[in-house]
């Protein structure tokens, strides 16, 4: 049977995903809670009828998982549970079992697509799914060698996920194998994405001999890589557990304390701080209120610590050339960040405009590697007795 590719960024707000030709995307927050087997559905006969992104209820079976056969709500749906769980700050998302399901989930949401029966063997609501992955972690966890166990607890076995009281999918299996798996350093990642298209050719020349500084903010990291003549200086490139994950907490807590308004997760915040018109207000009682003054006091204090690594790392690599900031925690801080530059050091820095394109870098950067990896790697077809037939006329 076929193999698929996925590319899989699980990001601390949300999961990016790239499945086949490009054919194919999942986004949804990395939010789970556990649930029942049976969660309670008002208009159960009309649940075909919904969107299954917003339903997502499964049970997973995974040698993988510390916590296995355990069901969960996934995404949307869990963000409107009472025990829905985000990643910690300071946790290490190759040891999270929220890492994994999270992944799993997001390729048997690609398997099950109508669209991909043909690729797959379906019998008895059970899909036998085959898939090459290019995945990412952390930088800091890369150096400290995570990535190798992390790769292996994928790579041979099975993993199932069950659809339960999920829209248009309830009762279907599907059983996950990897026939490879590629974990990349996030550093390096972003880097393939700024200089190369989805064949690995060159599209920024101006930009593929300098010296580069990538700061990519996440939700629970940051990650510093230092790129100097093409590649990523391992010596040099950083990690930290300093992400904007913890402000947003924060955030969410003063806002419930002052005007008693409880918000579902990070994702929610988020959209409250970058939303173009609005922004930084929330509806109190039915009135418009503005939160302007807990986002930039705690915003501002995150940035400072931000722009204080830069420095660290600027002053240690006198000779960069210029410094690129991005992930989805670049977006929630590049005003702060560009006014600290402007009043005190003044450094080359620059962020995507485009917010989608920063927000998919990773999972962007992940395809092309894994890509061009299958591209390399493909197994040739043995030609049909029709084309011998036709060859030899």
């Amino acid at each position: 049977m076929s193999t698929r590719i996925a590319a899989v960024d699980v990001g601390n707000d949300s999961l990016k995903a790239i499945f086949g030709k490009m054919d194919s995307e999942v986004n949804i927050p990395n939010v789970v809670a556990i649930d029942v087997a049976d969660r309670p559905v008002i208009g159960i006969e009309e649940l075909d009828n919904q969107n299954p992104f917003e339903g997502i209820h499964v049970r997973l079976h995974s040698p993988a998982l510390m916590n296995n056969n355990v069901i969960y709500r996934v995404g949307h749906l869990a963000t409107r549970a009472d025990n829905s769980t985000e990643l910690d700050p300071g946790s290490n998302k190759s040891e999270e079992d929220q890492t994994i399901v999270m992944l799993l989930t997001s390729i048997a949401l690609d398997a099950v697509r109508d669209e991909n029966r043909h690729l797959f063997k379906r019998a008895n609501n059970v899909i036998e799914a085959t898939y090459t992955l290019g995945t990412g972690l952390p930088l800091r966890e890369v150096k400290e060698g995570r990535d190798v166990a992390y790769r292996s607890s994928l790579l041979g076995s099975v993993h199932q996920v069950e659809f339960l009281v999920t829209p248009k999918y309830q009762g279907l299996k599907v059983n996950i194998k990897f026939d490879e798996v590629k974990v990349y350093p996030e550093g390096f990642a972003a880097f393939i994405n700024l200089v190369m298209d989805n064949d690995l050719n060159i599209i920024n020349k101006e930009l593929i001999d300098k010296r580069i500084i990538i700061q990519d903010i996440g939700g629970l990291s940051t990650d510093i890589a230092v790129i100097a003549n093409r590649r990523v200086d391992d010596d040099k490139a950083q990690g930290f557990n300093i992400g904007v994950s913890e402000s947003l907490d924060s955030i969410r807590d003063e806002i419930r304390t002052k005007h008693g308004v409880e918000l579902d997760s990070r994702r929610d915040i988020v959209e409250i701080i970058t939303k173009k018109n609005d922004r930084n207000h929330i509806m109190v009682k039915g009135s418009r209120t503005s939160v302007h003054d807990i986002v930039d006091r705690l915003l501002l204090e995150l940035a400072k610590k931000q722009y204080r690594h830069l420095r660290n790392v600027w002053q240690r690599n006198s000779q960069t050339e210029i410094c690129y900031f991005v992930g989805g925690g670049s977006i929630v801080l590049k005003d702060y960040l560009k006014t600290l530059n402007n009043n005190l050091d003044g450094y080359n820095i620059d962020f995507f405009e485009d917010e989608k394109e920063s927000i998919w870098m990773m999972a962007n950067a992940y395809y092309k590697l894994i890509a061009d990896f299958a591209r390399k790697n493909q197994k040739p077809t043995k030609p049909s007795d029709d084309q011998k037939a036709a060859s030899s006329k």
